[in-house]
This record gives C-alpha cells, sequence and structure tokens, in this order.
C-alpha cells in the first residue's frame, strides 16, 4: 500500500453516478489517497490533516491534483503530419484533399518510424493532461501492401511506445475493406489498411496471447466507417470482438450525403439498423466524432448506452462542422475526448475549443453551463463530463479519483501564470479557459511517476 497526500483536489460529487444526474464535482482540502499493490484507488479520504498523513508514511504534495482524462481517439502515426498541410494550393481545401496527402505518409511510415512517433507522441499527451489512449489504429501492412514477416509489426512498434513511455493504452485494430459505399474494394493509396474481420478478431487473440499481464494494456476493435465495412464484418465484430469497440460516424457531411445516396438512411440511422440482430448490451460501442447527428439519434445512442467521443481541435482543423455538445451531454451520452490527428494534444484546448465553437455559431456565451441542473461553471460541466465519459471508450470498468479506479493523478503546476491569483472555487475555469497553460508539474499512471518530482526538478 502506498499513501499521497494533496493540499486540495476535485473529487468527484456521489450523486455523479446516477444515471440521471449531470456529473460534478467538488474542490476538496487536505486529501489522501491510497493506492493499492495493483496500482489501484484504494482508499481517498478528505479534511486529512497534514501532520496525520505524515505519521502514516503519505508522500506529501503541496499542491492541487485533479484526475486524467483518456485521450478516447488517436491515429499515432498523423502526429508526423501536423503541421504540413495548413497551406492551399488548389481552389478549395477540405477533408477529402487533407485525407490524400494524409495518405502520402501512411504510405511511407515504417514500425520503428511510427514507434519513434508515437512516444514522442505519447510524452506529449502525458504531459497535456492524458495518461490513456484509445489508439483507432490501420496502418498495418508494408508499403507494398503485403503482410509483414510479423503480420502485427505496426501494432506492435504501437505498444512497445506505450509500454516504454508509461502510457496506458487501449489498442483498436480497425477493420477496412472498401473505399466507400459503391466500391468493392480500397483504392490503391489504402492499400496498408487492408484488414477484415476475421484480421482483426486473429490480431486482438494473437496480441493479447502476446502480452498477456502486460501493465495498463487492452485491446478492443474497431470499424473504420460505414462506408469501409460490409455488413457481415459489422455485426461479426459487434458478436465476437472482445473489449471497447469504436467506429467513425457521421463525421463528414459528404458522408451523411453519401450512405443517404447509398442507403437511403442517415449513418447513425443505418447503424443502428444493421446492428439490429446484435443486442446493444452484447458490445460497448463509441461512436468517433457524431458531427452530423440529428437529436433523435443521439436519444437513441443514449437509451442504448453508447458513448461518443469528441474531437474538437482536429473537428476544426478539418473543417468538419461544429458538434452539437448541448444534445450529447443533455442526453447523458458518455462523453469523451481524442486527439484524433493531433495537431494539439492537451485536453485544456479541446475543451475550450467545445465551448468556443458553440459562442460563435450561437452568439452567446457559457452555452454548455448547466446551472439548472447545479453546475454554473462551463469548464466543470465539460470536464465532469470527460472523466465520467473516459471509461467506456477505453475498456476499463471505472476512471477518475474513486475507488477502484487506477490511480492516475495530474498535479497542477502552481507557478503557472494562467493560475496567478486565482480562488480555488474558479480554477478548473481557469485551466481550460485562461490559456495558454504549462504542462502539467506531476503525472501519476497506476501509482507511479511518469513525469516525476525529479523530472521536475531538472
Amino acid at each position: 500500500m502506498k499513501t499521497l497526500w494533496v493540499q486540495r483536489a476535485w473529487l468527484p460529487n456521489p450523486r455523479s453516478s446516477a444515471a440521471s444526474s449531470a456529473p460534478s464535482g467538488t474542490w476538496q482540502a487536505d486529501v489522501l489517497f491510497t493506492i493499492d499493490a495493483l496500482g489501484h484507488w484504494s482508499n481517498i479520504e478528505h479534511g486529512i490533516a497534514r501532520a496525520d498523513a505524515q505519521t502514516r508514511g503519505a508522500e506529501i504534495l503541496d499542491g492541487t491534483a485533479i484526475a486524467p482524462l483518456v485521450n478516447a481517439h488517436s491515429h499515432a502515426f498523423q502526429r508526423a503530419f501536423a503541421g504540413f498541410a495548413e497551406r492551399r494550393e488548389s481552389a478549395e481545401d477540405d477533408f477529402w484533399s487533407w485525407r490524400d496527402r494524409m495518405y502520402r505518409v501512411a504510405l511511407a511510415i515504417s514500425p520503428e518510424q511510427l514507434k519513434a512517433v508515437a512516444k514522442h507522441l505519447y510524452l506529449e499527451c502525458l504531459r497535456g493532461g492524458y495518461t490513456h489512449v484509445c489508439e483507432f489504429h490501420y496502418v498495418h501492412h508494408s508499403p507494398s501492401g503485403v503482410p509483414y514477416e510479423d503480420r502485427y509489426a505496426m501494432s506492435v512498434a504501437l505498444i512497445e511506445a506505450a509500454n516504454e513511455v508509461g502510457i496506458g493504452l487501449t489498442l483498436l485494430p480497425v477493420v477496412y475493406e472498401r473505399a466507400g459505399f459503391d466500391q468493392p474494394a480500397l483504392r490503391d493509396d489504402q492499400r496498408r489498411f487492408r484488414a477484415n474481420a476475421q484480421w482483426v478478431l486473429d490480431a486482438q487473440r494473437e496480441l493479447s496471447r502476446r502480452y498477456a499481464g502486460s501493465h495498463n494494456l487492452i485491446f478492443g476493435a474497431a470499424l473504420h466507417s460505414l462506408r469501409a465495412v460490409t455488413a457481415d464484418s459489422l455485426t461479426r465484430i459487434a458478436r465476437e470482438a472482445r473489449g471497447p469497440i469504436h467506429i467513425h460516424v457521421a463525421e463528414q457531411r459528404a458522408e451523411v450525403e453519401a450512405c443517404l445516396k447509398a442507403t437511403g438512411l442517415r449513418p447513425l440511422e443505418f447503424l443502428l439498423a444493421q446492428l439490429s440482430a446484435v443486442s446493444p448490451a452484447q458490445f460497448g460501442l463509441t461512436i468517433v466524432h457524431g458531427t452530423h447527428s440529428t437529436v433523435s439519434e443521439i436519444e437513441f445512442i443514449a437509451r442504448n448506452n453508447w458513448a461518443i467521443a469528441i474531437c474538437p481541435t482536429t473537428e476544426a482543423n478539418l473543417g468538419d462542422g461544429v458538434t452539437d455538445v448541448s444534445a450529447w451531454l443533455n442526453a447523458n451520452v458518455p462523453m469523451s475526448i481524442g486527439s484524433d490527428s493531433h495537431v494539439c494534444r492537451d485536453w485544456r484546448e479541446e475543451l475550450r475549443l467545445l465551448e468556443y465553437g458553440l459562442r460563435l455559431t450561437r452568439e452567446r456565451r457559457n452555452v454548455l453551463a448547466a446551472p439548472e441542473r447545479g453546475i454554473a461553471s462551463t469548464a466543470e460541466r465539460m470536464y465532469a463530463a470527460a472523466i465520467a465519459g473516459s471509461a467506456q471508450p477505453a475498456g476499463l470498468a471505472s476512471w477518475g479519483f474513486q475507488v477502484g479506479a487506477r490511480a492516475d493523478l495530474l498535479l497542477i503546476d502552481r507557478c503557472d501564470p494562467a493560475l496567478f491569483n486565482v480562488p480555488t472555487e474558479h480554477f478548473l475555469d481557469a485551466i481550460v479557459f485562461s490559456s495558454p497553460a504549462r504542462p502539467f508539474e506531476l503525472v501519476m499512471v497506476a501509482g507511479e511517476w511518469i513525469v516525476s518530482p525529479m523530472q521536475r526538478k531538472d
């Protein structure tokens, strides 16, 4: 057993676990955390005097602690591309022209390069407040499209990068079978992505065997998108895959229009129709983006206990559109945050943009605050929702500062100018909206310092 004392911490309110209540929390002083031998919180108490904590042998931290987030959607290889697509040399530039340029990176990167890029990225994620990453991984094969001698060499590169850095990882090998609703095969520049349901299920089994007992590693599965997978693969993954399942849905208006033309249904309607024979209770599904979703679709997602992963800076960078976050939160759909293409690696910026997008389009302030639910702080509502929504996409039973969850913690840099002279009750507001902010001072994963006090002093 190990104990840790901090001057103050933001702890969830007990009522936050009720499905009918919006997640919320409150600042507590003199908080003592106890960590068990498996790296989980075994007890969390507040109001424990510093001297009492010292007599218990606690590590004393003079600072403020908050729980980190899960990065619910990542394409690690795209970190190598961040900053290289911000010029327009033709009449128009949109998601689809960006995608063609991104494919050139996907066609070139080797397992060794992917590992180096992922290590760099995962370190950035830790300093930006993420301690677990859901890797939506579809670059499977060699640049020629032929499998490597080790069929899972690219997956291994990601696993090794995460293990060496110390971040938690949910690996989601992706089914990718065709270039569009009306195209039976992939384009040539998609040749590295080729994988059907059997390939993904085999990858799950083999990698689970190789890394049995590996610390903080979870295996799930992903379907690239409705346009890229067959109905048979969709239902087979839903029935047979272990762990969390993710799928891109309704990110672009063009995708919605293509789905309507091919099927007569909007993407979420089509997804639900395809899965009608599969009980939602059989699997945990995370919808990635869901940018162009109707209120009725969102309410159906809520009734099935599925989740949403929103990626604000990537969606802005690609010109996807503004997600109706209010509708997702009001429906109590578990909401998580992803950095996706990694133009940003800090959840504070993601939450800020989430609110600012709504302010710009609705010409109002504090759109996501919910005083009618007892939450006047916009930052608190977003942060509390993201904490409450972090477990499901990662395939974890729980997350945050609650007994049984993995002992992950962020210590805020008390010398950060963005927080100068800010009273405790406004700390979350300042963390999100008083930018730019410094990296977090200390980062703990599973009870171990990853960004440590020693590193802090260097």
